[in-house]
């Protein structure tokens, strides 16, 4: 910003707010058409395992295409004793005559539990006799009667003992050929136990109950569950017994987009007030003064205006991680704000002018150096459009979109603000001539002029540490690692404290996170499964050999889920007809006719077999099966994962079993959520390694022609920026050491690195070539510089990192994560520019020559 302009700012101040009021007004009617997003398609990648995923979610699951699963855990002393059983069954009743839930079951009642399969097997036991054997398929059985009545009825004829007899025997049973696939097919009895459970025992602490929903308007994106999904879900927890004989946890895409929708609406109640709270205070002991308190605070509400009206007129929907774009642009706004303050007050006080002619010598001393800022840490965001990732792209632009609002708002609307309030008091008697921080003496005074002094006296040697704590720094970068899971974008429980604070402020009761990590540990589940898709020739009885090869070498591999009895939880074309075969003997029959050297995988007819299969049991062939106008396009093994094998191990052994597959006429790919995941997660490396590139390239490429042009000297760039590499691997250093990942928002930490630590360098390195230039000589300058500049600088960094830092109050572990990180930024960003730059600057100034010219302007 040239010093006319800042002249003109000041001496037409009344038009400069006439204008900037319109465009307020413009842009910010942008608002109301913000939309909300919780829906992780928002991470979706580009992949072939992706399109994969999209191909079996619309060919596969012929039954369940348009249904839902909640899983419930169900929890008690012993829940296979007579009254937890009858409790369960129970709670099904419950759920199934309640208007809200029952109207999204499924047709068949849409609840299965162990406490089926014993009621079931006692109501078979009741007309067959006492001592009868159990029918050979307990989930078939249920079809004698399905009844929750008539299982409870049949429970209370018997006594405690014959209860937990029986249970024991059902669970005893081989369960193989009886997976949990998502087709709806028969359940293994073993598949509802925890996986500690020991088969035959007549005890547990905990067992699941599947609750099979229909989802309006079909499928859906995970965190995108339709409300009816939502509120039916949510509802099913308040529907435990009251009189505490079991306790229930519900985990379900319902509860999950209910979460994530609530946690946004939480943190920004909750981290809003707190963020504010934390910058008035900081604002107050800074300013000093109630009307640039008052300016900056409406600065921050117009900034965001600015943003969220853009965002608006754009199309792009809030969720999660904008929260952090948030918090960003409070802290750039403050910076901001300061900067300009700061710079009028030491023209004030130094000359003991007007306030319009302050402003103007203000604006033209420090105008330039926001210009570069805004330019050089826009590149920084925009550096994370490189992203593979849209809503990455999207956080990239609509940052950028802040920082040049932040610009108008605190580089020209303010300022002009700022001039007609001061002038107006001052003509009325009101003495508006305030210091600025750091420019007299003190002890801020003292730790400014640290880097100045370490400077004069070896300035090589604060070099060298530098470059060795870089050095360290940048090793630890190579050992960080990148997660994406669903997990991630659900919030914790909060602290008891948090919740008892006033309404709104308050948190609500999160339990989804406790649900995945106790289905993780203790369970099979049902939602972590993984597809070996197979496409093209998949009735040559060659591909169905090598997929029960794969079979058998998938249960053995570590990422593969195990039931209670060591089954491997896997389900493919042979095992789905095993199953059916085993409780239809017609189909039985056809099954060992089509396997002529009786070794159990059918080797002729495969076409007129599956076609059997898909008449006498079309939701369980669907589910493995996918035929157009007759024609048999694809197969697909299911594989439930083990929740304790982590994504990247899990992907490479599922690559491997779909090489396992692979074969002359057939194409395979292993997909998933968890392998799409793992996907996104190297992604987010990607983001973070391929932003820094961009942005330290650009970076530097604009501050050597600023400098260049400017200045007369392109080095000047180069010294500017290299405190901010410092910075950077000072920042994936700690991330390191911290065990932070690379995750949804923390993949964007090189980006926003860049373009928050480049602005302190640049206004320091521009203060003190301004000074040079004005005839100072190098240790005048550098003193001016880190107590002038530096002093608006320690108020900046203290607040912006004091302002991150309220980020680990958040219900959400990766903001508190990046709040962390970031407040980390910050501090290392300002301590690289007191400390490290001084140094280079004293450095570059021998080596070029530029001492000083002459007396002081």
């Amino acid at each position: 910003m040239m010093p006319d302009v800042g002249s003109g700012i000041a001496e037409h101040a009344r038009l400069v707010i006439a204008v900037m009021v319109l465009a307020t007004v413009v842009v910010g009617a942008g608002i109301p058409m913000v939309d909300r997003s919780t829906s992780l398609d928002q991470f979706q990648t580009d992949a072939p395992e992706a399109d994969a995923l999209d191909y079996v979610n619309a060919n596969f699951s012929a039954g369940d295409a348009d249904t839902t699963t909640a899983q419930v855990i169900v929890r008690d002393d012993n829940v296979l004793d007579k009254e937890t059983l009858l409790a369960t069954l129970s709670y099904q009743q419950r759920l199934q005559e309640d208007e809200l839930i029952g109207d999204t079951l499924v047709e068949d009642g849409g609840t299965r539990s162990v406490a089926n399969l014993v009621g079931t097997a006692a109501r078979s036991q009741q007309r067959m006799g006492e001592g009868a054997d159990l029918p050979s398929d307990p989930a078939a059985a249920e079809t004698l009667d399905p009844s929750l009545e008539a299982q409870m009825d049949a429970l209370e004829s018997l006594s405690d003992a014959e209860v937990q007899a029986l249970a024991a025997r059902v669970l005893s049973r081989d369960a193989s050929g009886a997976g949990m696939g998502s087709g709806g097919g028969a359940a293994s009895p073993l598949a509802f136990m925890p996986s500690y459970y020991e088969p035959g025992s007549s005890e547990a602490n905990a067992t699941l109950v599947v609750v099979t929903q229909t989802s309006p308007g079909g499928s859906f994106a995970p965190g995108d569950a339709p409300d009816a999904i939502e509120d039916s879900q949510t509802r099913m927890a308040g529907l435990a017994p009251e009189d505490g004989s079991m306790s229930v946890l519900v985990f379900g895409d319902g509860i999950v987009s209910t979460e994530i929708s609530e946690s946004m609406l939480d943190s920004v109640v909750l981290l809003g007030p707190l963020a504010l709270a934390f910058v008035l205070l900081v604002l107050t002991l800074v300013y000093r003064d109630l009307l640039d308190v008052v300016l900056g605070l409406f600065g921050i509400v117009l900034v965001l205006a600015w943003t969220f009206g853009a965002m608006g007129w754009i199309g792009i929907a809030f969720s999660q991680p904008f929260v952090v774009v948030l918090v960003l642009l409070i802290g750039l706004s403050i910076d901001y704000g300061l900067h300009v303050v700061m710079r009028y007050r030491e023209a004030r006080t130094e000359q003991s002018i007007r306030p319009s002619r302050a402003m103007a010598l203000g604006l033209g001393s420090v105008g330039a150096a926001l210009v570069y800022v805004t330019v050089t840490t826009a590149i920084g965001f925009l550096s994370i459009v490189t992203s593979p990732l849209s809503v990455f792209r999207q956080l990239g632009i609509v940052s950028a979109i802040g920082i040049v609002a932040t610009l108008l708002v605190f580089g020209v609307l303010l300022p002009a603000l700022k001039v007609e309030l001061d002038e107006f008091l001052e003509g009325r008697g009101r003495g508006r001539m305030l210091p600025a921080v750091g420019t007299g003496a003190g002890p801020l005074n003292r730790f400014l002029v640290i880097g100045a002094r370490l400077a004069k006296a070896t300035p090589y040697l604060v070099i060298v540490v530098a470059l060795l704590v870089s050095g360290v720094g940048a090793y630890g970068a190579t050992q960080i690692d990148s997660s994406f899971e669903q997990s991630d974008f659900l919030a914790e429980d909060p602290d008891d404290r948090l919740k008892e604070l006033p309404e709104p402020l308050a948190p609500g009761t999160y339990t989804a996170e406790t649900a995945i990590g106790t289905l993780d540990e203790d369970f099979v589940r049902r939602d972590t499964t993984a597809s070996i898709l197979v496409r093209g020739d998949v009735t040559d009885p060659a591909t169905l050999a090598r997929i029960d090869a794969a079979r058998t070498e998938a249960a053995d591999l570590e990422a593969t889920g195990t039931y209670a009895g060591g089954e491997a939880a896997i389900t493919d074309p042979l095992t789905a007809m095993h199953q059916v075969a085993a409780r239809d003997d017609g189909f039985a029959e056809t099954l060992a006719a089509a396997d002529t050297d009786g070794d159990g995988v059918p080797d002729r007819d495969l076409p007129g077999l599956y076609d059997e299969f898909f008449r006498v049991a079309p939701e369980d062939a669907g589910d493995v099966l996918h035929r157009s106008d007759g024609e048999y396009e694809a197969a697909r093994m299911i594989v439930t994962l083990d929740g304790g094998v982590g994504d990247a191990n899990a992907r490479e052994q599922l690559d491997e079993i779909a090489d396992g597959v692979d074969g002359d006429g057939v194409s395979t790919i292993a997909t998933g959520d968890v392998v799409v995941n793992q996907i996104t997660a190297d992604q987010l490396a990607e983001t973070a390694i391929t932003s820094l590139v961009v942005a330290l390239l650009a970076v530097l490429a604009v501050l050597v022609v600023v400098y260049r042009v400017t200045a007369g000297s392109a080095t000047l760039g180069a010294i500017t920026i290299l405190p901010v590499a410092a910075t950077l691997t000072w920042v994936l250093g700690s991330m390191a050491l911290l065990g932070i990942p690379f995750n949804i928002v923390t993949g964007m930490i090189t980006g926003l690195t860049i373009g928050l630590g480049v602005a302190y360098d640049i206004h320091i390195a521009d203060r003190f070539r301004l000074e040079l230039d004005r005839g100072h000589d190098l240790w005048e300058a550098m003193d001016l510089a880190v107590t002038g500049t530096g002093g608006a600088l320690l108020g900046s960094a203290a607040t912006t990192a004091g302002g991150f830092a309220v980020l680990l109050m958040a219900i959400l572990p990766f903001l508190q994560s990046f709040g962390l990180i970031t407040a980390l930024t910050i501090v290392y960003a300002f301590v690289a520019s007191v400390l490290v730059l001084p140094s280079l600057l004293v450095v570059w100034t021998k080596a070029t020559g530029r001492e000083g010219t002459g007396s002081p302007e």
